[in-house]
């Protein structure tokens, strides 16, 4: 079956869908309303769509195709009239599943009970022929009492009862890179063991990684001739401007084929995709400010190495949350969270791509808090975008099948707005210092400084 182009309005009474099916027979649509859910099956489309609130199919509904345009327009009544319909326009959202809950066990309380000696013998009769073999040598053994050998069981790891490893979106996907070793994924800092490393080994791999693409003479030079890196600091993304973000047909289409999918995120989960998401909205970030938002053949690979959770399938967390604060931000985390998260992309962004600038990985942190602070729409429009790059990348398409499909499904349907406005205003006030990146930056720029000026002092000794 095919998902149909479609979109949603409303008014205060009725809720209208208008449905691209072109060439189909009118007299074969079937429509079903459940509460929420509406059901439209005209072969050889079918969609499904979930809203936040009941409707009804009632006399005031109608269902009215044009053969001219192709759209089918169905109007639905709303149960409660004057009820506003929130994200309508969020489409992977309206297409999720519906949340089913788990029926709740009933909450018994045994206060007392009485059974007789009869009923209490058959019951350990019952109990005795349930036994083990070795259940019952050890009763035997206590009744003679033997002594047996008693010693303190050495602690282990947990142990690995497959050779399967998972990665990506709360970790679902595996077998993504069995061959990756024939494929030019030039991101891959795994190599063949992508599919064999643990997660610790993965993030030591990361890290020796970055220590070796650390150029400190890169980084002098393009901190001395800054001329066109001031330039890109400058440069004000548009699609950050005041316009509500409205969605495009293009935006659409793409939203309309991400999969149906419904995340049952524990809380801890949750916590580390949103801290994922920064890196991801990070690299969005540098990647429009150094092109100035018209991407090159390079935009993909700059992407998916600014990206750990690409890059070497190393998610944050990158420290232990063990020590709880005293007093908590509205966002649920601390500024140390934040940092940890967005350290790693400072680095790779001084370590990898063409531009190596403290200042430009700053910008990015701003952008990020920017794009954040105008909630899921914009967020779903920078991962569409880059989802876009990356779809037409004969490699690096797999980090959408792992990674941003997912992400744009959960951002539409289970991330929350106000969250993001609270991460968005604890990032543009977070200071990310020097220090923290770990290769004495501080101090190669002093140094550079100062033999910067030197050379101009013995330039002018030389001319008087």
């Amino acid at each position: 079956m095919i998902t149909p182009r479609f979109y949603c309005t409303q008014t205060p009474e009725a809720v209208v869908v208008s449905i691209y099916c072109p060439s189909v027979r009118a007299s074969d649509v079937e429509i079903n309303v459940d509460e929420t859910l509406l059901t439209v099956h005209i072969n050889p489309y079918f969609l499904r769509i979930n809203f936040p609130h009941s409707v009804l199919e009632d006399d005031q509904s109608s269902a009215i195709y044009d053969p001219g345009s192709g759209y089918l327009t169905v109007t639905l009544t709303k149960e409660a009239k004057g009820l506003e319909f929130p994200d309508l326009d969020l489409l992977a959202k309206l297409l999720a599943p519906r949340h089913v809950e788990a029926p709740k066990q009933p909450a018994i309380e045994v206060i007392g009970s009485e059974t007789s000696p009869q009923n209490e013998l058959e019951e350990l009769v019952d109990l005795t022929g349930a036994m083990s073999l070795e259940q019952r040598e050890i009763l035997e053994a206590a009744e003679n009492d033997w002594q047996f050998p008693q010693t303190i069981a050495e602690s282990s790891s947990p142990l690995q009862l497959s050779t399967k490893r998972y990665y990506g979106f709360l970790d679902m996907y595996t077998g993504y890179f069995t061959h990756v070793a024939h494929t030019e994924n030039d991101v891959n800092e795994l190599g063949s063991e992508a599919e064999s490393c643990l997660p610790e080994e993965r993030r030591a791999k990361r890290l020796q990684h970055e220590e070796k693409k650390w150029d400190a003479e890169h980084y002098v030079a393009d901190y001395v001739d800054d001329e066109y890196i001031q330039e890109l600091l400058d440069w004000e993304d548009p699609g950050l401007g005041d316009a509500e973000c409205i969605f495009t047909e293009s935006e659409n289409m793409t939203m309309l084929n991400l999969p149906r999918k419904e995340y049952l995120a524990t809380k801890s989960q949750q916590r580390n995709l949103y801290l994922t998401l920064l890196t991801l909205l990070f690299a969005c970030a540098y990647d429009r400010r150094t092109t100035q938002h018209d991407p090159t053949p390079e935009s993909a690979w700059t992407i998916c190495s600014l990206v750990p959770a690409f890059s070497a399938l190393d998610p944050p967390p990158y420290t232990s949350s063990e020590c709880v604060p005293l007093s908590i931000p509205a966002s649920g985390f601390t500024d140390s969270d934040l940092a940890s998260a967005l350290i790693p992309s400072y680095r790779r962004s001084l370590a990898f791509p063409l531009y190596r600038s403290f200042a430009m990985a700053d910008a990015c942190r701003n952008d990020i808090a920017a794009i954040l602070a105008k909630g899921r729409r914009m967020v779903t429009r920078y991962l569409l975008e880059m989802k876009h790059v990356l779809d037409h990348h004969e490699v690096y398409y797999v980090y959408n099948k792992i990674w941003v499909d997912d992400f744009c499904v959960w951002i539409q349907a289970s991330a929350s707005d106000e969250m993001m406005l609270d991460i968005a205003q604890q990032l543009k006030a977070l200071t990310i210092t020097k220090s923290m990146i770990g290769w004495n930056i501080e101090n190669l720029e002093a140094a550079t400084l100062l033999d910067t000026t030197s050379s101009s002092d013995s330039d002018d000794e030389s001319s008087e």
